[in-house]
């Protein structure tokens, strides 16, 4: 007999509407039943060093307001502004410094996690150069996490953003030489389809290191981040092998850059699809 799983919490990423003002996203992520933010780290909404000169209120405003929790932070980087598997070491600090300002602000602002990836190491470091950076790295951040009390979500990229976390066993083995309860992985929908790879596992083999999702649509030869339900994915069934797979937490519908024009639109029928699968 199958289990029963509690219905997954879904959230609103706030990148899709960096055109109109972060109260409009608030306001939408309320109106359309969305159950929390995913805040997104960029200009003009929650830039790292805005927030850091500014402080939080403005969201603690909004939260309070719409009564919409932030539950993730995820700050703009791997090249927007910052990238710390690329460049020297006086770059590989400042993105640390960045990365480690983020995590402060996301406990100011209440929120339990952050979310952060691996970005392109670009073509000439080897192997072995790109695994001792990415651990020196994770590693100084986990510290970082640690001392604040916020879980970092480790997020892999499709092989057309990066080349250091972009398959099941890279985030695996990442995870294997940082253990920490505040260091876990996710998975965002377009890796393992445009991987080969089956979404479920992440969960199955993860388990307690598991910690967040990313619901998207995907043409299976791109990075392309599609509105749930017009691209190639089967959804319906991917989501429900995630579900008997144990999972049952948060679950950001990732609407960026493609639907910018109206995110008010788009960010209703997503929930809706979704809604309807689940």
């Amino acid at each position: 007999m199958e289990r029963k799983v509690a219905e997954l919490e879904l959230g609103l990423f706030t990148s899709g509407y960096q055109r109109y003002t972060l109260e409009q996203a608030f306001e939408d992520a309320s109106r359309f039943g969305y159950d929390y933010i995913e805040l997104w780290g960029g200009y003009p909404h929650a830039y790292v060093e805005d927030l850091t000169a500014r402080g939080v209120g403005e969201i603690d405003r909004l939260i309070q307001k719409y009564r919409m929790p932030v539950k993730c932070f995820t700050p703009e980087h791997n090249g927007y502004p910052f990238n710390y598997m690329a460049g020297d070491e006086f770059q590989w600090e400042r993105s640390m410094v960045y990365l480690e300002k983020a995590i402060e602000l996301t406990a100011a602002m209440g929120a339990p996690m952050m979310l952060f990836s691996a970005g392109h190491a670009g073509y000439q470091m080897t192997g072995h150069e790109i695994e001792e950076r990415l651990q020196k790295s994770l590693e100084r951040l986990t510290a970082k996490a640690e001392q604040q009390k916020v879980k970092l979500i480790l997020e892999p990229l499709t092989i057309y953003e990066s080349n250091v976390i972009t398959s099941l066993n890279d985030l695996e083995r990442a995870l294997d030489k940082v253990l920490s309860p505040y260091l876990v992985g996710m998975c965002d929908l377009a890796v393992p389809y445009t991987t080969g790879e089956p979404a479920a596992e992440y969960v199955r083999r993860l388990g307690g290191r598991f910690g967040y999702l990313h619901v998207i649509d995907n043409d299976g030869v791109s990075d392309s981040h599609i509105l749930p339900g017009d691209g190639n994915m089967p959804l319906e069934g991917i989501l429900r092998e995630i579900r008997r797979a144990g999972y049952d937490g948060c679950a950001t519908i990732e609407l960026v850059t493609g639907y910018l024009k109206e995110p008010s639109v788009y960010a209703e029928i997503a929930i809706k699809r979704i809604r309807s699968i689940l």
